[in-house]
């Protein structure tokens, strides 16, 4: 893990450098008040020396000046290097979970990836700025101090430097603890953000149900859970910095008695006395700062830890010898596909069927019956296992195509449109970037959308809110549809497109859903069934296995599932799930 943290600086390598060294020259200047103090007690206030006095304070002054620049710039330009590799790890990880497969989103809450990348990559920020100079700073002043205190009195300076043994071992008896609990404490405010953006996206069911005070105690249990990982934390951190600042605080004690006897024996004189009280803060300056510093540095390494923690996980995989899918004709195949979620139930068992080129094959059946795993498999947002069958198109298995060829040439509709915040251009603009603001148009009237978004004050740039709040589920779904004209696919996946419309809202999307399926191969999840009466062939899928296909007229002179099914929407004017 520190090999790769520290991969992070090489592109700064040289903004690196110029920043030790002024790191370093701010310790070397914080040294020279001390030697000054010295000679100022024991040469030139006895010596009568009033102007090496004067010019000794004014180099001192001037130094002062210098160390003033020198603390800008490590600021400045520290923290920049600190917020380009947070930047660039911002990047790493937003590029990361692109790739990653759908499972992995299946088992985490969009709040607690939101965590990792804002609030846990800043602490990282802190860290990669504060922690190199902080240790170059405190080593180096640590180390001259040492030198420059042992010349006034070895003794002295060998008893006061016999604590920091002690202080080790304290420092990291308590660390142990303060790791674990400031884990805790991340773990708790991921919890906390995953259900403010589960609470604040779902703000408009919360109404409708009226169940404010749910969300309210929902909020409520993982604050408590987040106050009680702070407490514990806090609880650490209160018995690392009172142990280890009593450490310090007896460093004093120490100088005062010792320093007093060596000064009463004659050891050492009043000036150099003196001088040891005002130098050892040199040392133990840093001390603090470096065990300060280590609540720094275990938020830093709790952030890099769940970082390193999604880099780690695996991307979607493809074969290495993976073929481009070109020349699309849109012959799919299944056969025997097999599938499931986890080890404990099959989704689907040995599937087979077969959809030619521009036909239309519907899937029909109960909810949780499989038809939507069809859907995920086709695409390969779920890898099929080696003994899970084979999925073809135009004769290809798809394990042997590229991810992205294979679901370049598939469009996708949906009942749960998702829009992205922007403007309506922007998400038609989706299905294909370099499109033309005429070939966007097209798609727009081909789709049914043009004419409402023309009476928009604002047209074709008109901001939708997120999610596209600010439109009816119509409209959205209209504007999704243009989408995939403009994307335009050879394969098509209809899954349950209309299913949340309204009757008038629904005929005008179907008009749309049928100029984009003509020329297409086109695989739907049928919700109301009287949408599907010309599909090509019609499978009825339940408990993840086929048990009946034929077109409409097949299945209802066959007179089993589909036919009751068919019966029952149509005498209830109703859904089935």
């Amino acid at each position: 893990m520190l090999k790769r943290f520290i991969s992070y600086y090489k592109p700064h390598k040289k903004m690196l450098a110029l920043d030790m060294l002024a790191a370093f020259l701010i310790s070397a200047i914080g040294m020279v008040y001390p030697v000054v103090t010295n000679k100022m007690l024991n040469e030139y206030i006895p010596q009568k020396m009033y102007k090496t006095i004067v010019i000794a304070g004014a180099v001192v002054l001037v130094l002062y000046v210098i160390r003033l620049l020198l603390r800008y710039f490590v600021q400045f330009y520290g923290h920049l290097i600190g917020i380009k590799m947070q930047s660039q790890m911002r990047k790493d990880l937003f590029s990361h979970l692109q790739k990653l497969p759908y499972k992995f989103y299946d088992n985490n809450e969009t709040g607690k990836i939101m965590t990792r990348i804002t609030s846990d990559l800043f602490e990282v920020c802190e860290l990669a700025h504060h922690g190199p100079e902080n240790i170059l700073i405190c080593s180096v002043m640590i180390v001259l101090s040492f030198v420059y205190l042992a010349t006034i009195d070895i003794m002295l300076t060998l008893i006061i430097f016999a604590c920091i043994p002690i202080l080790c071992v304290v420092t990291f008896h308590f660390r142990r603890a303060m790791k674990k609990a400031f884990d805790d404490r991340r773990k708790s405010n991921a919890i906390i953000n995953a259900s403010v953006e589960s609470s604040i996206t779902g703000i408009r069911v919360t109404k409708a149900y009226t169940n404010a005070q749910t969300e309210i105690e929902k909020f409520e249990k993982g604050d408590v859970a987040f106050v009680d990982a702070s407490k514990n934390a806090y609880n650490a951190m209160a018995k690392f910095h009172s142990s280890t600042t009593f450490i310090t605080d007896v460093f004093n004690v120490i100088i005062l008695i010792a320093g007093g006897l060596f000064l009463y024996s004659g050891r050492i004189s009043f000036g150099d006395y003196s001088t040891f009280i005002v130098s050892v803060n040199l040392f133990i300056n840093p001390v603090t700062t470096l065990i300060g510093f280590m609540e720094q540095f275990q938020n830093g390494v709790s952030g890099f830890r769940r970082f390193v923690e999604v880099m780690e996980e695996e991307p979607e995989k493809e074969n290495e010898n993976a073929k481009e899918l070109t020349d699309v004709e849109g012959v799919i195949e299944f056969r025997n596909v097999t599938y499931s979620y986890d080890v404990t139930k099959e989704v689907l068992h040995n599937v087979s069927m077969k959809i030619e080129k521009g036909q239309k094959l519907a899937l029909v059946g109960p909810s949780g019956g499989g038809k939507t795993t069809i859907c995920h498999l086709l695409p390969n947002f779920y890898s099929l296992s080696e003994k899970g069958g084979e999925i073809l198109i135009d004769g290809k298995n798809i394990k042997e195509l590229t991810l992205e060829s294979v679901r370049r040439n598939i469009g996708i509709v949906q009942q749960d449109v998702f829009l992205f915040a922007g403007t309506i251009k922007d998400n038609i603009l989706y299905g294909r970037p370099d499109a033309t603001d005429e070939e966007i148009v097209q798609a727009a009237k081909k789709a049914n959308i043009h004419d409402y978004i023309m009476t928009l004050q604002n047209g074709y740039d008109t901001e939708i809110g997120e999610r596209g709040v600010k439109l009816s589920g119509g409209q959205k779904q209209r504007i999704s549809i243009a989408r995939v004209f403009l994307k335009d696919p050879a394969i098509l996946i209809l899954d349950e497109a209309t299913s949340a419309l309204d009757n008038t809202t629904e005929v005008l999307i179907q008009k749309a859903l049928d100029e984009l399926c003509k020329g297409r191969t086109t695989l739907v999840v049928a919700h109301r069934l009287s949408t599907i009466r010309n599909a090509d062939e019609i499978v009825v899928v339940t408990d993840g296995k086929i048990i009946e296909r034929g077109t409409h007229d097949e299945l209802i002179e066959k007179g089993g599932m589909y036919k009751d099914l068919y019966a029952l929407q149509f005498r209830d004017n109703d859904f089935f799930e």
